[in-house]
C-alpha cells in the first residue's frame, strides 16, 4: 500500500496569506497612483507657470516698448487740446461701457504720458491703473501745408476753416510704403498740427476722399472742435497767419486691464480704435512715477498732476515709470485649489521727455 503525503505547494495559500498579498498589492498600487497623480499635477503646475511667463512677457514687453518711445518728436509741454469757453469734453480711450476724459480745464495739453492711477476697473476687488502714451510716428514724414481755399493739385494745403487737408502729390501718405514700414493714413488716425511758433492742436481723421483728408466734428476724441477759445485748428491757423503749418502723424496707446467672461486681460488701444487683448490672465496693472525737479525729486507718485510742499508736478517731469503687472494662471491648480500667480516689476526710463543735464556741459 502506497502512502501519499501533501506537500506545502499542494496545500495552496491560506486566507491570511491571500489577505496579506492583497493588502500589499493595494498598497503598492496606491503609492504608484499617488505618485502618478502628483506627477500629473506637477506637470500641470509647470504648464500653468509657463503660461504665466508667456503672459508676463506678452503683457510687459509691448508696454515697455511704448513707454521707451513716449514723447518722441513731441514738444515737452505736450500738445494743446480744445479748452476755454465753449470747449466740450475731450474723450480718452478706456474700458468698454466707461467714459473717460482728458482734463481740458486745468490741464489744457495732452502730455506724452497721461496717468490714470486707480482709474482702471476693479479686478478681484482691487483697483487697477490706466496709462495713455503719445508719440510721433517715426516712419511717416511730416508735411508742411499752407492755407488755401482751392487746393493745389500738387502742394499740400489746408482748408481755410481747417476742416480738411489735401496732401497733393504726397502719395506715400495715401498709399503707404511697405519697404519703409510706412502705413497708409486711415480713418481714426491722429495728426499733430503746429504753426505760428507755439500753437498746436490734434485732429482726428474722419474721412478720406481722393487726396483730401477730413477732420469733421464729433470724432471719437472730440479733438475736432473749432469754437473753443484755445487748442483748436482754428487757433493754429490764426497763429500761423498764412505761413506754413507742420503736420505729423502721432500715435496714442492706452493700456488697462479688463475682464472678459471672468478672465482679466491686458488691453491695448491704438488711438480710439477697437482695443486688442494682449494677454490673459493679467489681473493687475500698477504704475507709479519718479519725478525730477532738481530739488525734492518725488518718487513712487501714483497719479499726476501731483502736489507736494506747495509745488505742482506734471507729467513733463516724469523720468521713470515703475511698472508692476500681476498675472495668474488661466485655470485653477488642482494641487493648490487656487490660481497660480506671479508678478513682474520693472522700471522704464522715459528718455524722450525733457532731461536733466547731469554733467553741466558748457558751450
Amino acid at each position: 500500500m502506497t502512502t501519499m503525503t501533501r506537500t506545502q505547494a499542494d496545500a495552496g495559500f491560506t486566507l491570511v496569506e491571500l489577505m496579506i498579498a492583497t493588502m500589499l498589492t493595494v498598497l503598492v498600487m496606491g503609492v504608484a497612483f499617488s505618485t502618478f497623480q502628483n506627477a500629473a499635477e506637477l506637470n500641470r503646475t509647470v504648464i500653468e507657470l509657463t503660461d504665466q511667463g508667456q503672459n508676463l512677457r506678452a503683457g510687459s514687453n509691448l508696454l515697455i516698448r511704448d513707454l521707451l518711445q513716449a514723447g518722441r518728436g513731441l514738444p515737452t509741454g505736450g500738445i494743446a487740446i480744445p479748452s476755454g469757453d465753449a470747449a466740450e469734453d475731450v474723450y480718452r480711450p478706456g474700458p468698454d461701457g466707461e467714459v473717460y476724459t482728458f482734463d481740458n480745464t486745468t490741464q489744457t495739453n495732452v502730455m506724452a504720458i497721461t496717468t490714470g492711477g486707480g482709474l482702471g476697473p476693479l479686478v478681484s476687488n482691487q483697483a487697477t491703473d490706466m496709462i495713455s502714451i503719445l508719440m510721433e510716428d517715426p516712419f511717416l514724414d511730416s508735411l508742411d501745408v499752407v492755407e488755401a481755399d482751392v487746393p493745389d493739385e500738387d502742394a499740400p494745403t489746408i482748408a481755410a476753416d481747417g476742416a480738411s487737408m489735401d496732401v497733393g502729390a504726397e502719395t506715400t501718405w495715401l498709399e503707404g510704403d511697405v519697404e519703409n514700414a510706412i502705413v497708409a493714413i486711415g480713418v481714426g488716425d491722429l495728426f499733430y498740427f503746429s504753426g505760428g511758433g507755439s500753437a498746436t492742436t490734434l485732429q482726428t481723421v474722419t474721412r478720406i476722399e481722393g487726396t483730401t483728408i477730413y477732420f469733421e466734428p464729433d470724432d471719437p476724441f472730440n479733438f475736432n472742435q473749432r469754437d473753443a477759445t484755445a487748442g483748436t485748428i482754428t487757433h493754429v491757423l490764426d497763429a500761423a497767419a498764412g505761413s506754413d503749418i507742420t503736420v505729423e502723424r502721432v500715435l496714442m496707446f492706452t493700456y488697462w486691464v479688463e475682464e472678459d467672461d471672468g478672465v482679466p486681460r491686458l488691453m491695448r488701444a491704438v488711438n480710439f480704435n477697437t482695443p486688442a487683448a494682449l494677454a490673459g490672465a493679467v489681473e493687475d496693472l500698477t504704475m507709479s512715477y519718479d519725478l525730477v525737479d532738481g530739488d525734492v525729486n518725488p518718487a513712487g507718485v501714483s497719479d499726476l498732476p501731483y502736489e507736494e510742499d506747495g509745488k505742482t508736478y506734471t507729467a513733463t517731469q516724469i523720468r521713470k515709470v515703475n511698472v508692476e503687472i500681476g498675472v495668474r494662471s488661466e485655470n485653477i491648480s488642482a494641487r493648490t485649489g487656487d490660481y497660480v500667480r506671479n508678478r513682474v516689476s520693472t522700471t522704464v526710463s522715459i528718455r524722450n521727455l525733457a532731461f536733466v543735464d547731469r554733467y553741466g556741459t558748457d558751450g
